[in-house]
């Protein structure tokens, strides 16, 4: 296939696995994985729920939708990479496990566990990032909702860094931060239209103005301005009202969130610099440099997704 010449965007994006990378094109998802064989891959078509229901593809809707979508299948990539790598191969199946394969068809069973990772992961977020900051805030008790909202926002955030802080300080997932920073590079060199080899790719910069890492902030931080205009007309005061309130704004902050992100990655000027700088900042923390074998991960996870068609995958 020919390369680009020059520098672009793509909307190629991907995620770090247990020592593996998933790669997102335009028309396919790859798995690559170094397991202790070498390296194993897997390929699927991609499926957009926008094609059999229009409505979704809108602004704001469409937010939600690809955030739910790829939660799932980082999801499966994870279990995939998580195969190859099980905490004790000589360890026998609890009485749990044992009766759940002979009463539950294998397909099956990873469906019931994908939907159950995700809403334990939907919930994990909503307890971290909701649930804690607004009950902190309210033992303050701040009299009027712009103090509340500038007490939950600062909590929020430093509720954010000390997760990923302490996340980053964990050798397993310190190895999964590596991979992170292999994709980004990998991207990064693609963009650039240079060969991917490991010597082009191992130059490039870890941090990604289009990394999940500063959706995250983008989030938090659109949360509390959404907050500050809603407030003032509801009776904040009640910590069940706050909730409430806030589970019904989750749509349209991670739609609002999913908009501005798309926004800054189309454009790189002085103003999209400044408002990701916030976000590269924080990939400090979720990105490591990869050594030369996680590179060529990555590298062929980009290879196995790279359209056929050129400019397809323009951003």
């Amino acid at each position: 296939m020919e390369k680009k010449k020059g520098g672009f965007r793509t909307s190629i994006g991907g995620q770090a696995l247990i020592e593996g990378i998933l790669m997102r094109g335009t028309e396919k998802d790859a798995i690559v994985v170094r397991s202790p064989e070498g390296l194993v891959t897997k390929v699927t078509e991609r499926k957009f729920v926008k094609d059999k229901y229009p409505i979704l593809g809108i602004p704001i809707l469409r937010g939600a939708v690809t955030f739910i979508s790829s939660m799932i299948t980082g999801v499966k990539a994870l279990m995939f990479s998580a195969d190859y790598f099980p905490d004790d191969e000589n360890a026998e199946p609890g009485k749990l496990d044992k009766w759940l394969d002979e009463h539950i068809p294998a397909d099956k069973l990873q469906s019931l566990i994908v939907a159950f990772s995700v809403v334990l992961s939907i919930g994990l977020m909503l307890v971290l990032f909701m649930l804690l900051p607004t009950f902190i805030a309210g033992l303050f008790r701040a009299t009027s909702p712009a103090v509340h909202n500038l007490i939950e926002g600062v909590v929020k955030i430093a509720v954010l860094l000390t997760y990923m802080i302490l996340c980053s300080k964990q050798k397993d997932v310190y190895r999964v931060f590596c991979y992170h920073g292999a994709e980004h590079k990998t991207i990064f060199c693609y963009e650039a239209g240079l060969p991917l080899t490991v010597e082009n790719v191992r130059i490039q910069p870890r941090h990604h103005p289009r990394c999940g890492t500063s959706f995250l902030f983008v989030v938090v931080i659109v949360s509390i301005i959404v907050s500050s205009l809603v407030f003032p007309y509801i009776n904040w005061q009640s910590i069940w009202v706050r909730v409430g309130v806030k589970l019904l704004l989750l749509v349209p902050v991670v739609g609002v969130t999913y908009e501005f992100n798309r926004l800054v990655g189309a454009h790189d000027n002085v103003v999209t610099r400044i408002l990701s700088a916030p976000g590269m900042w924080l990939q400090n923390f979720t990105t490591h440099e990869p050594d030369d074998s996680m590179i060529e991960v990555a590298i062929e996870a980009m290879k196995l997704v790279i359209p056929e068609q050129q400019g397809k995958d323009n951003w």
